[in-house]
């Protein structure tokens, strides 16, 4: 049996700006979170609550590239998300992100991977949005349940090899 170290993912709404900060740490380094983050076949492992299934339909990893992906549950389309990389580097990813729900939402999300050393990562994606509106529904949808259990499952999988 593998085991893996707990840590807290926070999830935060800053009161003045439309922002949404998710902060979570890794016990592995960071060119090893880098990839299960960029490598289509690893990010349908992890991403999303444990009671989904992505499928990657279009993986275009690069400055100027896009991405599109489906959650499906018990075979039946849940939602699909999509947006374009506008920058990609190993300690960091910028990109768009949509999803057919809101389809003239998006937001723009940056994530950092920060080497905290003895192996570990911290990772930190910004997510802004068009307004406090838009980051209160965020908030309130339930988004919390899909990052802790994508993380925990992240977590997993990097235990794993």
């Amino acid at each position: 049996m593998t085991t893996t170290a707990t840590h807290e993912t926070r999830i935060e709404a800053d009161p003045k700006l439309p922002t949404v900060k998710v902060v979570r740490d890794f016990d592995h380094p960071r060119d090893k979170v880098f990839r299960a983050w960029t490598d289509p076949e690893l990010v349908a492992r992890w991403m999303g609550p444990r009671n989904l299934e992505m499928t990657i339909e279009h993986w275009d990893l690069r400055t100027g590239g896009s991405y599109r992906y489906t959650a499906w549950r018990e075979g039946e389309r849940i939602a699909g998300f999509w947006g374009s990389f506008h920058d990609v580097r190993e300690d960091r990813i910028v990109q768009t992100f949509s999803f057919d729900g809101a389809p003239d939402g998006v937001s723009l999300d940056t994530l950092t991977l920060e080497d905290l050393g003895d192996g570990r990562t911290r990772t930190t994606v910004l997510s802004v949005v068009e307004s406090m509106e838009i980051r209160d529904m965020i908030m309130a949808s339930g988004m919390d349940v899909g990052v802790v259990e994508g993380y925990e499952q992240l977590d997993e999988l990097l235990a794993g090899g």
